[in-house]
C-alpha cells in the first residue's frame, strides 16, 4: 500500500503543478500587466485592446498558442552589441529561454516543425509571406502568460526574438478534440508502472 500511496501522491502533486489552481485573472492584475508593457505592444504592431479582451475573458484554464514564424534570412547584426548571427540562431537563443520559463510554469511545446511547402489550401488569404516555422505551445493559464511576459529573464532575451523574426502571428486556442496521450495520462501511467514493478519486486524478493 505504501508504494501505491506514494505513486498516487506524486501524481496528485504533478496534477496540482500541471493544472494549477485555475483562478481567473482579476481586473487589477490585468491593469498592472498592461501598464507595465508600455510601448512594447506598439513597437511590434500588436493590438493592446485585443490582448485586453483575451485576458478579461480568462476562465482560468489552459490554452494553446499557435505560432507561425518567418525567420530573417542571412546574417543579422545586433545594433547595440554588434554581434552577428543568422536569423534562426537569434530565434533559437530566444526560444531556449522561453521554453525553460514555460516549463517552469507547467507549460510546454506541443508540436514544433518547419514548413516544407507552400499553401495547399488557402481561401481569401494574402500571399504566403514565406513562413519557415510553426509551433504550438501549451500554457497552464493566462496568468502564467502575463507572469512570463513580465519576467526579467524573458524581457532580457526578447530582443533576440525581434532580431531573428521577420514576420509572425500567434493566436490562442483551446482544444476541442485530440488523439494523443497528454502529460496527465503519460505521467499517471509511468507512476503506475513504477508502482507495479515495485510491488512485484516486494512480493518476489520481500
Amino acid at each position: 500500500m505504501a508504494i501505491w500511496s506514494a505513486a498516487l501522491l506524486l501524481w496528485l502533486g504533478f496534477r496540482l503543478f500541471y493544472d494549477g489552481l485555475r483562478r481567473p485573472l482579476r481586473p487589477h492584475e490585468i491593469e498592472t500587466f498592461l501598464a507595465g508593457l508600455g510601448a512594447r505592444m506598439d513597437a511590434t504592431g500588436n493590438d493592446a485592446a485585443r490582448l485586453r479582451a483575451f485576458l478579461e475573458a480568462d476562465d482560468g484554464r489552459e490554452f494553446v498558442m499557435l505560432n507561425l514564424v518567418k525567420t530573417r534570412p542571412g546574417i543579422v547584426a545586433d545594433p547595440d552589441s554588434g554581434e552577428a548571427l543568422g536569423g534562426a540562431a537569434w530565434l533559437g537563443r530566444y526560444s531556449r529561454v522561453f521554453v525553460r520559463g514555460l516549463m517552469r510554469r507547467g507549460g510546454h511545446p506541443l508540436f514544433v516543425g518547419r514548413k516544407v511547402g507552400g499553401y495547399i489550401d488557402a481561401w481569401n488569404m494574402p500571399a504566403d509571406p514565406g513562413w519557415t516555422l510553426f509551433g504550438t505551445m501549451r500554457y497552464r493559464s493566462r496568468r502564467d502568460l502575463i507572469h512570463m511576459a513580465g519576467d526579467p529573464a524573458f524581457r532580457a532575451v526578447h530582443p533576440a526574438k525581434l532580431l531573428g523574426t521577420e514576420a509572425t502571428f500567434s493566436f490562442p486556442a483551446q482544444r476541442i478534440l485530440g488523439f494523443h496521450a497528454g502529460p496527465r495520462t503519460t505521467v499517471g501511467l509511468a507512476l503506475a508502472l513504477c508502482a507495479a514493478l515495485g510491488h512485484i519486486a516486494i512480493l518476489t524478493w520481500g
